[in-house]
């Protein structure tokens, strides 16, 4: 073993519970003591602060970021047979719902600065089977929302807002879940507000919108025992918006330091003048840094050098969805979204959190130099 090794957590949620402890445990011994696990008190005031956090009417929460996305769906009426604008770069969640509906994911590639959906394809496969985009809002910034909203509202579809990566983040002086149609998210324990299991929201201004989702979060019921929609389990637990709540109160704070860790690793990162490409950060938005990612070749060895000295890392993502095995009835092959394609064979995700200390991001930094030198 290498005698300077570290082991570094690539997110260190046990740093964060250790600053937030007695809160959070006092928070989850609340609610056992009222024994509300299913749409207490702590569920109605995480929707309240969640609504004030993004300036949305609505606020939903929900059982996971993929039901979230699921219900936005089935609020919109997609079905079977419809089409849904996406991009192949991504997590398997947001084209998996597209086709658990019976709709087809249609894939458009990605920039090569942002990893955001490229809005100049989008118009090429819009067709009368077009019933919503779903942009995805990647590592921590969001899409060029204010253009696709104009195409959409051009040919009159709805926009839903991946934003699972994007809770926090800015965009044209709004908070991104609020920037369309409906946006979706995600608090699952590694996100940068995490729950301690699975749990998701759902933001719209629409009122009729809100009125379907709430009914179909609970099996569609509009009264108890009364069934309106199809819906699903799509509760969040008491315990979960218990624990948001309590981080939701440091959120603020933390974003600001994720900004700070994000850019710190630039600036070091740049400065070791190799070929390394470090995320790319629109003026007219900030980035949460959910991941903090760079482009690098001979990854495979990068990270070989990197494991050894104790540096964990992640590859988000190593293989598009149009390369997925479970998408090859849509047709698509190698070769068609070239973007998505060079970026998954050459993205790397570093440490990133809110509590990684400089020390132990300097060292990072120094092996991914030794890494690169080979």
């Amino acid at each position: 073993m290498n005698s300077d090794r570290k082991n570094i957590e690539f997110i260190d949620l046990k740093a964060q519970y250790g600053k937030y402890k007695d809160e959070i445990d006092s928070a989850i011994l609340s609610v056992c003591s009222s024994a509300q696990f299913i749409l207490g008190k702590e569920v109605t005031v995480l929707e309240e602060n969640l609504s004030n956090f993004t300036n949305s009417k609505h606020s939903i929460s929900l059982s996971s970021g993929t039901d979230a996305l699921l219900l936005a769906l089935m609020a919109l009426d997609i079905k079977a047979g419809d089409e849904v604008i996406t991009t192949p770069f991504t997590f398997y969640a947001s084209s998996e719902v597209i086709a658990f509906l019976g709709a087809k994911p249609v894939f458009i590639d990605i920039f090569e600065d942002t990893y955001n959906m490229n809005y100049n394809l989008i118009e090429s496969k819009i067709n009368s089977k077009t019933k919503a985009i779903m942009p995805i809002s990647l590592y921590g910034q969001t899409a060029d929302m204010n253009i696709i909203n104009e195409i959409a509202a051009k040919h009159n579809i709805p926009v839903i807002e991946d934003a699972c990566q994007s809770f926090g983040a800015v965009y044209d002086g709004r908070k991104s879940c609020n920037l369309s149609t409906i946006g979706t998210t995600s608090f699952f324990p590694s996100k940068p507000l995490g729950c301690y299991g699975d749990g998701g929201a759902l933001f719209t201004n629409d009122d009729k919108i809100a009125t379907k989702i709430l009914a179909m979060r609970n099996h569609g019921q509009t009264e108890r025992y009364i069934h309106e929609y199809l819906g699903i389990n799509g509760r969040l637990d008491t315990i979960q918006a218990a624990v948001l709540n309590v981080k939701l109160k440091y959120f603020d704070d933390e974003l600001k330091t994720r900004e700070k860790v994000g850019s710190r690793y630039t600036k070091l990162i740049n400065a070791l003048g190799k070929d390394i490409i470090t995320p790319t950060i629109k003026d007219d938005r900030n980035s949460v840094y959910a991941q903090y990612s760079i482009r690098i070749k001979d990854r495979e060895n990068v990270i070989a050098t990197l494991t050894e000295h104790g540096v964990p890392t992640a590859i988000h993502y190593p293989k598009p969805l149009h390369e997925q095995k479970v998408f090859d009835y849509l047709g698509y092959k190698r070769g068609d979204f070239p973007v998505s394609e060079q970026v998954a064979n050459e993205i790397i995700s570093l440490p990133m959190s809110p509590f990684l200390s400089e020390a132990d991001q300097d060292y990072i930094v120094e092996k991914l130099n030794l890494a690169i030198k080979g």
